[in-house]
């Protein structure tokens, strides 16, 4: 063994016990697994030594998988994420599970069945959703590198109220396969890091198609550069919180200074974009969870004699939480006869106008900058009696996963509060390396 690996390993090990009582970022440790696994580490391995967190929607054979709820509560799965097993060949070693909101729903990852994760910069705020756990536990300093999943924002909102680096790649340029699906044209692995070098070395370790997944594939070609940056005009105004906008504004001026010509943009359909995010990924929601259904998947409530019917109703009533619950019951009512058309059929439709627009604004430019979220991390509890609320936050960070593109999250300074702020870049389909560059180079400009 290593010995550098090994104490890197054993490093993490033991922040991870010792913030879990100030955070709850995780729901398993595996030590053993750990320690094995860095053993068996090539000294030349790109990622040797590497300690990752893995959210507990993503598999892990012989680790419990337990996606934030009580239905899969003793899950241990015997098959490893593509993902993951790519991280692993290139020396990464998994040191735990981390929390989430229940299947991804929520972006506070206060809907975890095992209680909220706190951010660590304030435990009295929330972390951010989904992928909270895989944030804080990267901001908390427990391994420079976690895996998340971000079907409208899950990775980045998060990696802005922590403080760390979120990226989402284009759809399709890492393998789905064994991730627990929420809304499967939606959902993307993501990447929560401590900066955006450590993301780029698991992007390229994870990237490329895989016969286990048909929705991965070869990238496409990138656009050329065109030394330009837009600010989207909808998402530097109204509805955005000051420290906000004075994170954008702080981005605005480092990319000026880096060289970079900023310019401004609208995209009208950006009105659209969380009304139809949520109507699509409720109803593909109210599929994917159908198999929980006391039979096939999951745990069981009730006792078979009464009838598959009474066993499914008692199964979802009793291990179901509420935000998924509300999510699949919307996600019905827009699939159901007499209504598919005038709810689902609609948000398809309003899909397309936001990805043809998107497309438009970035045809003359390298990315399009927004913030991340409408305000740093809130308050515990201060969303759950609103979920309207909630899901407004999403404005900025669900276009990106509407219309398939890459974004990326970083760093911006502090609010007023002390909390972190993050800003987003958005760039075409397949401009991931560039898009990366670009991060790199606003993060060293905010940096300086």
């Amino acid at each position: 063994m290593l010995p550098r690996v090994s104490e890197a390993v054993e490093r993490s090990l033991a922040a991870a016990a010792e913030s879990q009582s100030r955070t709850n970022a995780f729901l398993a440790l595996a030590p053993e697994r750990a320690r094995a696994s860095a053993a068996a580490v090539r000294p030349d391995a790109p990622l040797a030594g590497v300690p990752v967190a893995v959210k507990d929607n993503i598999c892990v054979a012989g680790l419990p998988a337990t996606a934030g709820s009580r239905a899969l509560e003793g899950f241990v799965p015997p098959y490893t994420a593509t993902v993951v097993e790519r991280l692993e060949a290139s020396g990464a070693v998994v040191v735990g599970k981390t929390n989430l909101d229940e299947f991804g729903m929520g972006s506070t990852n206060e809907n975890s069945a095992y209680g909220p994760v706190l951010n660590p910069h304030d435990p009295g705020r929330v972390a951010g959703g989904s992928s909270g756990g895989s944030a804080a536990a990267v901001a908390a300093g427990v391994v420079p590198l976690a895996l998340g999943s971000d079907t409208g924002g899950s990775v980045r909102l998060p990696a802005a109220f922590c403080g760390v680096v979120g990226f989402k790649p284009t759809y399709g340029a890492l393998s789905r396969y064994g991730l627990i699906s929420y809304a499967s044209s939606l959902d993307q692995v993501g990447i929560v890091a401590r900066d955006v070098g450590v993301a780029r070395r698991a992007f390229h370790a994870m990237r490329g198609p895989d016969e286990l997944d048909p929705t991965s594939r070869e990238p496409g070609p990138a656009p050329a550069s065109t030394g330009r940056v837009a600010v989207l005009r909808e998402l530097s105004g109204e509805g955005m919180s000051r420290d906000a906008l004075e994170g954008l504004a702080r981005a605005r001026s480092a990319l000026a200074e880096a060289g970079l010509e900023v310019v401004e943009v609208s995209v009208a359909a950006v009105e659209y974009a969380v009304a139809a995010y949520y109507l699509i990924a409720t109803a593909e929601a109210a599929s994917n969870l159908s198999r929980y259904d006391g039979a096939t998947f999951g745990a069981r409530v009730g006792d078979p004699a009464e009838g598959q019917a009474a066993v499914s109703a008692r199964t979802r009533s009793a291990l179901f939480g509420p935000e998924v619950k509300r999510r699949v019951l919307m996600g019905s009512f827009a699939l159901s006869a007499g209504y598919r058309d005038a709810y689902y059929g609609r948000a398809v439709r309003a899909r397309g106008l936001v990805a043809a627009g998107l497309a438009a604004a970035l045809a003359g430019v390298d990315a399009l900058l927004t913030p991340t979220a409408v305000s740093t991390a809130y308050r515990l509890g201060e969303k759950l009696a609103d979920p309207v609320a909630m899901y407004a936050g999403d404005v900025a960070t669900c276009l990106a996963n509407l219309a398939g593109l890459p974004a990326v999250s970083v760093p911006a300074g502090a609010g007023d509060d002390g909390l972190p702020v993050g800003v987003q870049l958005i760039g075409a389909r397949w401009s991931d390396d560039a898009l990366l560059d670009l991060a790199e180079r606003l993060s060293g400009a905010l940096a300086a």
